[in-house]
């Protein structure tokens, strides 16, 4: 009996590498805790891995082949379904913000990528390489405005994020730029499209000094946090970390200024750019 054909890549392989482990394991007579057991993973992460919301790393899929004999069917198409436009420590990330039904974010540093403009995002990409060419740049940029187009839907996904006010008056590609940020930012807000809400300095200490997180929810598969780093990045799925991560974020939100007062602080301050920058 012929085994499983390879994946197309033009056509979401991540989601078909997922419904053929589905296939697969329901042939062999195992749930999502007795492969997982099988790969020391938990059943959650197998869930993860049949919704396409997590990638399937070469290491599990040589496994995954073994256990479920496959014929090496994961292995061969793992390349395929892990192609991605974002950096290696992001792609994941980037691949389950697309499926993901809500997502909650801290940004303490700067304007979060959904959130970005194409001069914004253009600058920030800059930063990162000042001797990167041109085009890399670009490309760089495309892609970030590539996850922007996830709030084209009116509604999926629920967006609400807390951003640090440090992150709206650090002066990123000049007044300009940071003009048009924030009223891009203040039209979403005011189009009811993302909760936005501004953790200002007079906060003082709050429960996430360490470092930014983003929370996402999906519709078939266990929730995730990711954490990101200089160049680096970690989704995690472990129940446990993921409820407290949810609990900080809930301090955030009580922390910062209510929906009013952060759109009004953000357009004062889009308002203080522009009028700057033509003074």
């Amino acid at each position: 009996m012929p085994g499983p054909k390879d994946l197309d890549p033009s056509s979401s392989p991540r989601a078909l590498l997922g419904a053929e482990l589905r296939h697969a394991r329901e042939k062999a007579g195992l749930s999502q805790e007795e492969l997982g057991l099988r790969l020391f993973v938990s059943g959650s992460f197998i869930g993860q891995l049949e919704a396409g919301t997590r990638r399937m790393q070469p290491e599990y899929a040589r496994m995954l082949d073994e256990v479920l004999e496959t014929g090496g069917f994961f292995l061969r198409n793992c390349k395929a379904a892990n192609k991605s436009k974002h950096a290696e420590h992001f792609a994941e990330a980037a691949e389950a913000e697309a499926q993901a039904t809500a997502i909650r974010q801290y940004a303490p540093l700067l304007i979060p990528g959904l959130l970005q403009t194409p001069a914004y995002a253009w600058a920030v990409n800059r930063a990162y390489d000042p001797t990167a060419p041109e085009e890399t740049v670009e490309e760089w940029t495309e892609g970030r405005m590539t996850r922007t187009r996830l709030l084209d839907h009116p509604t999926r996904p629920m967006l609400w994020v807390v951003l640090e006010e440090a992150a709206l008056r650090r002066e990123t590609g000049g007044r300009v730029v940071m003009a048009e940020a924030l009223r891009h930012i203040a039209g979403l807000a005011r189009r009811s499209r993302v909760i936005v809400q501004v953790l200002p300095f007079s906060a003082g200490a709050h429960a996430a000094m360490q470092g930014a997180m983003k929370l996402m929810e999906f519709e078939d598969a266990p929730p995730l946090v990711y954490y990101e780093g200089v160049r680096t990045g970690r989704l995690e799925d472990d129940p446990a970390t993921v409820a407290q991560l949810r609990f900080t974020f809930d301090l955030l939100v009580a922390s910062a200024l209510s929906q009013g007062k952060s759109l009004a602080l953000i357009e004062a301050l889009a308002q203080d750019y522009a009028h700057e920058e033509h003074s």
